[in-house]
């Protein structure tokens, strides 16, 4: 695209941001160059400029920047979120790069959280990325959930899929839950204390067996990127208050036969977790 091309962009996302933008919505007004970075989703009517200063404004926390958490979180500092807290306690392997792909040869034996962050600046260096390399849990995970505006679990493993979704009810804040293994994928999202909405322990008992994960049983690796995308896009839909959410659904992926099935979930009012919230 020309200078000139990119000047009539500019103009023509202001003069759209002046319609259909508040005085209000308009008092923190992004720059020039904000304004033609976003301007494809400024144009969006039911985005437009408030709807991305609310993005930039925002925190999101993923846990785990393996399969889910590599895409989501690319996606999401490309979209402008303002501030994207990582929690990983692990290494990059070689058997990461085919489908963890904030991750390159270069970052093999490179913690995950840094790796990450390092691949999230380049892409938008006005976006706040911070890193930690720790297993998210007790106190610490009851702070970050409660700092963040949305947590997206990004992680592999039963016992910590719990840990957050408790965190998350206790704190009430929106969770957005994704799975994916071999070409099967799933994502719901939680929001505690809003309209009935059930919590991930109404979905699964936490006395079962340990859950499958990719290291015993495989995935194909452009189901972990559509998954995380989709958490990704529930995650600005949350924020921006855009749209319908997942809330009190869950949405199934076959990737075989590419047929996506929805569950209607519905709270438990006995869940050892949310039934007294």
């Amino acid at each position: 695209m020309t200078s000139a091309n990119h000047k009539q962009l500019l103009q023509s996302v202001k003069n759209f941001g002046i319609i259909h933008a508040s005085l209000t919505q308009l008092s923190g007004a992004m720059n020039d160059t904000q304004l033609l970075r976003y301007s494809r989703q400024i144009m969006l009517p039911q985005v437009d400029i408030a709807g991305q200063q609310k993005l930039l404004n925002a925190k999101i926390l993923i846990i785990g920047v393996g399969g889910l958490g590599s895409p989501a979180a690319l996606y999401l500092a490309a979209a402008g979120v303002g501030q994207i807290t990582l929690y990983d306690d692990d290494q990059v392997d070689l058997s990461n790069l085919q489908r963890q792909i904030t991750h390159y040869m270069d970052d093999i034996g490179t913690d995950k959280v840094i790796s990450t962050q390092q691949t999230l600046n380049k892409l938008n260096p006005d976006v706040k990325v911070i890193a930690y390399k720790q297993r998210l849990a007790g106190e610490d995970l009851d702070l970050a959930v409660s700092e963040a505006d949305v947590v997206l679990d990004c992680s592999d493993n039963f016992s910590t899929r719990f840990a957050i979704n408790a965190a998350c009810v206790r704190q009430q804040t929106p969770l957005v839950s994704g799975a994916a293994i071999r070409f099967e994928g799933q994502v719901a999202v939680f929001t505690s204390g809003q309209n009935e909405s059930p919590c991930y322990q109404c979905l699964y008992s936490d006395s079962g067996e340990e859950l499958q994960n990719c290291a015993t049983n495989g995935v194909l690796a452009p189901i972990t990127g559509i998954i995380g995308c989709i958490q990704a896009l529930e995650a600005m839909k949350l924020i921006m208050q855009v749209g319908e959410t997942l809330a009190g659904r869950l949405l199934l992926l076959d990737g075989l036969t590419m047929e996506w099935q929805t569950m209607r979930l519905k709270r438990n009012p006995s869940c050892p977790c949310c039934g007294g919230h």
